[in-house]
């Protein structure tokens, strides 16, 4: 396996968290980042995972990362941009301020990192580096009373097919886009045979990280919620 770690942004909960331990479990040395402490970081620490304290929703706070990062490894092997805040959209005076906050998460704090740790993916001496967003399904259909949160998932997705053709060929860019995956997401009971759990999501990762011959594409996770 590689010795350059694989960051995980929101690697403290959910979907970041089970991909975080499987990584760990397929020998990978691992980087996540978290907004705030939890007690389940200390099992992927106990597991010789680093953790970085984050915050994203300014770009003071992505820049400080980004050094904080950068004096914590000297290469990459990949980076799964999982870092996300789900927000519906608010009254029309927070509106503003609430599109600014998706904006630095979902697409300031993506560009950024990747511009500053190409430097670091490159130095990789893998023969396979990796970028790999995560997006929503809802990008495709937009959704009522959430614009903005679909808005800046689907800036995420632009930047995926930017950065894949900035990067090539030394680095492959590409965005999984999540449906519903996990059933505490939802305010009311659904059908458990529909909600897969975060496993669908660490596999079509496990198949980017190994095939060396995909770039610039968004592959959807939502059992064809897509395609109605």
């Amino acid at each position: 396996m590689s010795q350059s770690p694989i960051l995980i942004t929101g690697g403290a909960q959910r979907l970041g968290r089970h991909c975080a331990e499987r990584l760990l479990d397929d020998g990978h040395p691992v980087i996540v980042t978290y907004r705030r402490e939890r007690d389940t970081l200390d099992s992927l620490r106990e597991r010789g995972a680093i953790t970085l304290m984050a915050n994203f929703s300014s770009e003071r706070g992505i820049r400080e990362f980004i050094a904080r990062l950068t004096e914590t490894t000297g290469s990459l092997r990949a980076i799964v941009h999982n870092a996300s805040e789900w927000v519906a959209d608010p009254d029309v005076e927070a509106a503003g301020e609430t599109f600014e906050r998706l904006f630095q998460v979902h697409m300031q704090a993506p560009y950024l990192i990747n511009l500053h740790a190409r430097a670091l993916l490159e130095a990789c001496q893998e023969p396979q580096r990796d970028i790999i967003h995560i997006t929503d399904s809802v990008v495709q259909r937009g959704a009522a009373g959430q614009a903005a949160y679909a808005a800046t998932k689907a800036g995420l997705e632009s930047l995926t097919r930017s950065f894949a053709a900035q990067f090539a060929p030394q680095i492959q860019v590409n965005a999984v886009a999540p449906g519903l995956i996990m059933s505490a997401e939802l305010g009311a009971p659904v059908d458990a045979r529909r909600v897969p759990g975060p496993g669908v999501i660490y596999q079509t990762i496990r198949y980017l990280l190994d095939n060396d011959f995909v770039t610039g594409t968004v592959m959807p996770v939502d059992g064809g919620q897509h395609l109605t």
